[in-house]
């Protein structure tokens, strides 16, 4: 009885740590594609699950599209998008509430029966990725045997897509910071080689950006290296 309390206050403990884990991630400053990776990871680890995967919602197309599984499944990580409302997977975006199937090959509302034979996956429990109540995708949760899953785990599913969804919507807001920030310094960079090319070549402004976008699209490199060359040689002619 003693050797029972302490395994289950052992697995308690285990749970605890792998929220945390994926909870950290909201400030790690990891790149998206690492995280979703890590999260998948925590995911089936802890889940004991055969395959686990994560799906973003791609909004202008209105599909979820597989981006991370621990899974060494071509067939599976090459499975094709699905559309909002369309699938478990689907259905569980749209009305954001998990969904649990005992078995997903009798299971018609299941779009890749081909692959669950194949995977021998048999239970699923799929729960959203909501961030203020705005789906941004799916985590997937496999088993490779009939397995009902209590209240207790499909809470922890969905503290973990919680705790997932926040960190991916961080990554998402640093990457298009990061890349707002990139652009303003590109435009710096070529606002100065413009000049530079004007003076030195006594042309129009308009006309050394016209030659910046040739030697851009000459050379198959960005407006930003040419801008950089550009100052670059001037700063050398300048210390001679």
């Amino acid at each position: 009885m003693a050797k029972a309390k302490k395994d289950k206050f052992q697995v308690y403990v285990k749970q605890i740590e792998a929220i945390s884990k994926v909870a950290n991630l909201i400030t790690s400053g990891m790149y998206l594609e690492e995280l979703l990776r890590l999260v998948v990871q925590v995911t089936a680890e802890i889940m004991n699950s055969k395959i686990s995967s994560l799906m973003l919602l791609d909004p202008e197309k209105k599909e979820l599209v597989v981006k991370a599984t621990q899974s060494i499944s071509e067939a599976y990580n090459k499975k094709l998008n699905i559309r909002l409302g369309e699938g478990v997977a689907g259905v569980v975006a749209k009305d954001n509430k998990a969904i649990c199937v005992l078995d997903i090959k009798k299971d018609a509302r299941y779009l890749n029966q081909d692959i669950a034979k194949k995977e021998g996956l048999c239970s699923l429990a799929c729960v959203p990725l909501a961030v203020k109540g705005r789906v941004i995708g799916v985590l997937n949760c496999y088993t490779s045997k009939k397995h009902k899953f209590s209240k207790h785990e499909l809470d922890l599913l969905t503290a973990l897509a919680n705790q997932a969804a926040l960190a991916i919507e961080n990554a998402e807001l640093d990457l298009r910071a990061r890349s707002a920030e990139e652009a303003l310094t590109t435009r710096k960079l070529v606002e100065r080689a413009k000049d530079i090319l004007s003076q030195d070549a006594n042309i129009l402004p308009s006309e050394a950006y016209r030659l910046i976008q040739k030697q851009s699209m000459d050379m198959r490199k960005s407006m930003r290296e040419v801008a950089e060359a550009i100052i670059l040689a001037k700063d050398i002619k300048t210390k001679k």
